[in-house]
């Protein structure tokens, strides 16, 4: 557990970038400083392993208050990720993830070992190990940053705009990941972002910061998109927050619906017969998993000759449920997108192992955004 007790930092020329922070950072939980340029997130971050001093107030690391710890011997047991992962440019990706092990005792050899676990852990080949940071790509080597703050185990993980330099498919690649590691490894995580879709993915709770570093709100996602307490902390989140509420509400009660289907390498003489209402199939392969799309007016191109799949129309994400029940498992904003983002305007739900178990409208969404609004589980 992470507390600031009344913490503020003022510099010498006046200037407050913390005014009067007031928070706790629960054990195994994800607690992120979100706000504009300029609102105190990477001051206070910073000031948890004392590489900027608090003017006033306290910060309590496990009860006990980190002016009272040497600063060395304080930041050992914190992990630190930055923007642009930091790694030594001269040492291997083993080497820059064996360094806080090696200041901390252990061999080389242990070290290297403990290395070589975590590149497993973060998601990267073995074999990356003997590169250099320059031979990585910029979400590779923010892995690697990730593992070597990991290296020593440490309770607390400290995440300075770690994703904001690379692009957004990885950026998301990213997200899931540490999402993962979280659930594996239970660390107490202060993560600092400007991006309020990555706040809302990733913390248990947020604290939005206004400028000058006093604290506008702090609250659980779902409760800060649901009733901002003022008109800055609604501007904001965004005019989209009621659609980004959305990833907090159940899908289960969805009901899934049939799904036209025809395989790779059928004719297609075949395949118009097996068309929905609308004129469109999924194709999909021998284990019944989605490739693409096919329609009436590509069907009839086609003439008598079989589908390829570079007759094959993409679009769509697709949307995971729970095989095990009748509806669906993920949340009402994975529904909704998996079904406006098809070209068919039908969303292509999958079990676990990827195959199509069939389907959801946009209109079912909607009718189960307002079921949860009837039952009081969203404010109207």
């Amino acid at each position: 557990m992470i507390e600031f007790q009344a913490v503020s930092k003022r510099y010498p020329d006046g200037t407050v970038a913390v005014d009067e922070l007031t928070l706790t950072a629960e054990e195994r939980q994800v607690t992120v400083l979100v706000g504009p340029s300029g609102c105190g997130k990477t001051t206070s971050l910073r000031m948890i392993n004392r590489m900027i001093d608090a003017s006033s107030g306290e910060i309590r690391l496990a009860g006990e208050n980190i002016t009272d710890r040497d600063p060395a011997q304080l930041r050992r047991g914190i992990g630190y990720v930055i923007q642009h992962a930091g790694l030594f440019p001269h040492r291997s990706v083993l080497d820059n993830i064996a360094t806080v092990p090696l200041l901390t005792g252990a061999t080389r050899r242990a070290a290297r070992a403990r290395a070589s676990e975590l590149l497993e852990t973060v998601g990267l080949p073995a074999e990356l190990g003997k590169r250099y940071p320059k031979q990585l790509s910029g979400g590779q080597q923010q892995r690697v940053g990730v593992a070597r703050a990991l290296a020593a185990d440490p309770p607390v993980l400290l995440m300075d705009e770690p994703f904001s330099a690379v692009d957004p498919i990885v950026r998301e690649d990213l997200q899931d990941e540490l999402l993962r590691l979280q659930s594996e490894l239970g660390k107490t995580i202060v993560f600092v972002t400007h991006d309020i879709d990555e706040a809302v993915k990733l913390g248990d709770k947020v604290a939005v910061l206004r400028v000058g570093g006093k604290l506008a709100q702090f609250d659980t996602p779902a409760a800060l998109l649901a009733a901002p307490v003022d008109d800055f902390v609604s501007s904001f989140i965004g005019r989209d927050r009621g659609y980004r509420a959305l990833g907090f509400l159940d899908g289960q009660q969805i009901p899934l619906g049939p799904v036209s289907t025809v395989p790779l390498g059928i004719a297609a003489a075949e395949a118009r017969g097996k068309l929905s209402r609308a004129g469109w199939a999924v194709v999909v392969d021998e284990g019944n998993r989605p490739l693409g799309w096919i329609s009436s007016d590509i069907l009839a191109a086609k003439g008598d000759s079989a589908i390829a799949e570079s007759d094959l129309v993409s679009g769509g994400s697709l949307y995971e449920v729970d095989s095990e029940s009748a509806g669906t498992a993920g949340s009402l904003r994975n529904a909704l997108d998996a079904a406006l983002s098809s070209p068919s305007a039908w969303g292509i739900a999958v079990d676990h192992s990827g195959a199509v178990v069939g389907g959801v409208d946009a209109a079912s969404v909607i009718e189960a955004l307002a079921a949860a609004r009837r039952s009081g589980e969203v404010p109207t």
